[in-house]
């Protein structure tokens, strides 16, 4: 009779482990969940980046370079980016930007995002490893890198609304 209860309790608590263990990991899970992508080249998390236009809604899956080293490499050495991809460089505060192609083999258009969220300007069609410098025309608070040529094929312009929300 002890032997039975014994073997009984034994198959019990190891049930209870199975169940505790079991929700043990689900906290992990809704972690894992929850983590922000991150591009296979980059490793910078991606977000999306609206464009309106009057030619469209675009969406664009985004690379984040959100720090000063990721700022800083940018989209060099890079040899592809597919047409709803993109980088995007915030400021903390508008200011004046200026960007170069050193070391990006691909052409680029560089979008100048004002405070109000609008195109200010772009820079189509930048020539790859250029040094020469490509400014905004006033104070931005972001600069929206797509693949070169790209803004012209959608009818992206000067004056659309560009949204954009930062991980907290």
């Amino acid at each position: 009779m002890v032997r039975w209860l014994s073997t009984i309790l034994a198959f019990a608590l190891a049930a209870c482990s199975a169940t505790d263990a079991g929700n043990a990991s689900a906290p992990a899970q809704d972690r894992a969940a929850e983590a922000p992508a991150l591009h296979p080249v980059s490793g910078l998390e991606l977000i999306t980046v609206s464009i309106s236009s009057a030619e469209g809604f675009f969406e664009f899956e985004t690379e984040l370079a959100n720090s000063p080293e990721a700022q800083a490499q940018g989209l060099m050495f890079r040899t592809q980016l597919g047409d709803f991809e993109g980088m995007i460089f915030p400021s903390a505060t508008p200011q004046m930007r200026s960007f170069w192609m050193k070391n990006t083999p691909l052409p680029l258009d560089i979008i100048f995002i004002a405070p109000d969220n609008r195109i200010l300007n772009i820079a189509q069609n930048t020539t790859p490893y250029s040094l020469e410098s490509v400014p905004s025309d006033g104070p931005a608070i972001a600069v929206f890198e797509i693949r070169g040529g790209r803004s012209a094929e959608l009818g992206i312009k000067p004056g659309d609304l560009v949204q954009w929300e930062l991980p907290q």
